[in-house]
């Protein structure tokens, strides 16, 4: 029986703690065992799509090239993705020092212009989980979310947007964006191994639990 194989975008769900040490599982990691088991068994993968998730995907690489502009660098996208024997993850940006991932910002008003809200959507988000598989697949000492406030393509808004909150090429591009730094720590990524561990387990169960029903 093959085991149970994570995204790093899918840490956070995995990482979810019990109430007590008999069960040390959360509702959310087993939530997202259950969909993972029901969908590596019947050969049937749920995709989600949203017009947050398409502009992050449309303005990747301008966001990039923003970037570049903004810290004199000469980055590029990613396309080697990283797998052992349970992670699986293909970052933005893999600089000879560090991660990079590129989070682009829906509008100005979900755009976190300071520290201290982007680091709260970070920890919120997941991000921070995400980030640590990265650096454990790629072997990096730190990684960065980077938020970019970038224009919005117009064919994702609808008559209800107000273009306003879209339109931000004429905004300073050094104000448009916010990072957040995640040192590598070995420790935390041992208890990220062990929770996979006991997942591994439920999972395992329940595919037997389809396979006899």
């Amino acid at each position: 029986m093959e085991n149970l194989t994570v995204r790093c975008s899918e840490l956070s769900k995995l990482m979810t703690k019990g109430r007590s040490k008999s069960e040390p599982l959360g509702e959310t990691t087993k939530s997202y065992l259950m969909q993972k088991a029901k969908e590596d068994f019947y050969g049937i993968f749920v995709n989600i799509s949203t017009k947050y998730m398409d502009k992050g995907i449309m303005n990747e690489n301008k966001a990039i090239k923003m970037l570049n502009n903004v810290y004199f660098t000469d980055y590029f996208k990613n396309d080697v993705r990283k797998t052992n024997e349970w992670l699986t993850g293909e970052c933005d940006i893999l600089a000879p020092d560090k991660i990079i991932d590129i989070k682009c910002s829906w509008s100005f008003d979900t755009f976190p212009a300071f520290q201290e809200e982007a680091e709260k959507s970070v920890k919120q988000s997941g991000y921070d989980w995400q980030m640590r598989g990265y650096m454990m697949l790629f072997d990096r000492p730190k990684a960065e979310v980077t938020y970019c406030l970038t224009s919005t393509p117009e064919e994702l808004l609808s008559k209800f947007d107000d273009v306003a909150l879209h339109k931000v090429d004429h905004i300073n591009p050094a104000l448009r964006v916010t990072s957040v730094t995640i040192e590598r720590d070995l420790e935390i990524e041992a208890q990220m191994y062990e929770q996979y561990k006991i997942a591994n387990e439920y999972y395992q169960s329940l595919i037997n639990q389809l396979k006899n029903k």
